[in-house]
């Protein structure tokens, strides 16, 4: 299977996470490089970190941390190898300027500052509609 990026097909981004319905929180994967990958991602009502219409702090940190993972699985499909799985290993940093409500679309900038033996330290920045909403700094581990 080829991929053309932005991709937003569902079955192929969740192919590349190993998180599965409902607990998804990516739905487009629109840049990718070695050190670099941007998410898209649209708040639906029914989303499990929906409370009174507002995506929680903690489902922006899990929209972070799989973004995390989409540039790990993009990585992997494109050696034509399966996704591994991985988890959140520490969250140096995280602060939120804003919390999304529900139709808000999340555009998510995460960039790799170190890699070695399956732990990943990377930056991420959320933003709706090019305004940082979101920052954050964790380490990501794949089994």
């Amino acid at each position: 299977m080829e991929a053309t990026l932005p991709n937003s097909d569902k079955s192929f981004v969740e192919n590349l996470i190993p998180q599965k319905a409902p607990f998804v929180m990516v739905g487009e994967v629109s840049e990718y490089s070695e050190n670099h990958v941007i998410s898209g991602f649209t708040i639906q009502e029914d989303n499990l970190f929906v409370h009174e219409g507002i995506f929680q702090a903690s489902g922006l940190i899990e929209h972070q941390a799989q973004t995390v993972a989409l540039h790990t699985g993009y990585k992997y499909f494109l050696l034509g190898k399966e996704s591994p799985t991985g988890y959140i290993g520490a969250i140096k940093s995280f602060e939120a300027d804003a919390l999304p409500k529900v139709g808000d679309r999340l555009v998510t900038e995460a960039t790799i500052l170190n890699e070695m033996l399956g732990v990943t330290l990377v930056e991420i920045i959320t933003k709706i509609n090019d305004t940082v909403i979101a920052k954050s700094q964790m380490k990501t581990v794949v089994k």
